[in-house]
């Protein structure tokens, strides 16, 4: 498993998660990042090493030089890795962590009954493929 580019685990089912993976592949110009779903084998191999159970499915999950960033700390550091003008959003740290998370959480908790849920995981755009892990 190749894990020297970042890859960002989300729920291949949700439809804000999907729609946000979407923005970001828009985005990202640079191509930096990298997605598998949290119902991916890449995530049921790696996430596990660091505490994390992909079956949860109640965060997006970056994994970045061997470290694994959850909640709110993994959309800000996905931020700053799109570059560009998304990457001062990174600065919305200085928000105190439970609060961040709270809202997170409040939206995670959410998402399915506002945004809806598929049957099973998106497929990528052929020009997208090369960016998922596993999905191929």
């Amino acid at each position: 498993m190749d894990t020297s580019q970042p890859i960002l685990f989300f729920d291949g089912v949700c439809n804000l998660c999907n729609g946000s993976v979407r923005f970001i592949l828009e985005h990202d110009r640079r191509g930096v990042l990298r997605f598998a779903s949290l119902q991916s084998e890449t995530a049921a191999e790696l996430l596990p090493r660091f505490g994390v159970d992909p079956k949860a499915l109640n965060s997006v999950v970056l994994y970045e030089n061997g470290r694994v960033y959850s909640h709110s700390d993994s959309v800000l550091r996905t931020f700053k890795l799109m570059g560009g003008p998304w990457a001062y959003l990174y600065h919305l740290g200085i928000v105190p962590r439970p609060l961040r998370d709270w809202v997170y959480n409040f939206i995670g908790k959410n998402r399915y009954q506002w945004f809806g849920k598929r049957e099973a995981c998106m497929l990528p755009r052929p020009e997208w493929e090369p960016r998922f892990v596993d999905e191929r």
